[in-house]
């Protein structure tokens, strides 16, 4: 495996063009292979085996980044503006709030709304992350993001009570 190293590496720079994402793609598709070894069947090429789980990692990360680019879109077009012009500071402040909430959730709560909401896994492998019935899942989802909207509203609440809160 350490002779393709440079290979991967190339092959990472060529689908990232960036050296330190190239190596990162590098290191996550070690990692993968490493997890994964007892499917790699002997008699195969090796090289071939990397490249297509770093083919495969690449385009996961390029999927996740546009997804997470689409949110952030909707979330700064969904936003009640304060002003006459909607700003990105008020796009920022709206997902660094939300972070904060998700901190709130109890523990098995949070994990579970993180691995079906932002790393879209469906409830079955969330599940099968959890060592939970998707059905359990699927109601830790469903309690988590019940109880978000009701920090949510507590937060909105709070601030319009409190506006010297606002002021930063």
């Amino acid at each position: 495996m350490l002779q393709t190293l440079p290979d991967l590496r190339g092959f990472a720079r060529f689908l990232t063009r960036d050296t330190a994402a190239a190596d990162d793609l590098v290191q996550d598709t070690i990692v993968r292979a490493l997890a994964s070894q007892e499917q790699f069947q002997q008699g195969t090429v090796l090289k071939a085996w990397l490249f297509t789980i770093q083919r495969n990692a690449f385009y996961e990360q390029t999927r996740r980044r546009s997804r997470e680019q689409e949110i952030m879109l909707d979330i700064e077009l969904d936003m009640q503006p304060s002003t006459a012009t909607p700003s990105r500071q008020n796009a920022r402040d709206a997902v660094q709030d939300l972070g904060e909430l998700l901190w709130k959730l109890p523990d098995l709560l949070r994990e579970a709304l993180i691995l079906v909401g932002a790393q879209e896994l469906s409830y079955e492998d969330a599940a099968r992350v959890c060592d939970v019935p998707a059905g359990t899942m699927r109601a830790r989802v469903s309690r988590a993001r019940a109880q978000l909207a009701e920090l949510a509203a507590e937060n909105a609440d709070a601030s319009e009570t409190n506006p010297e809160k606002n002021i930063t």
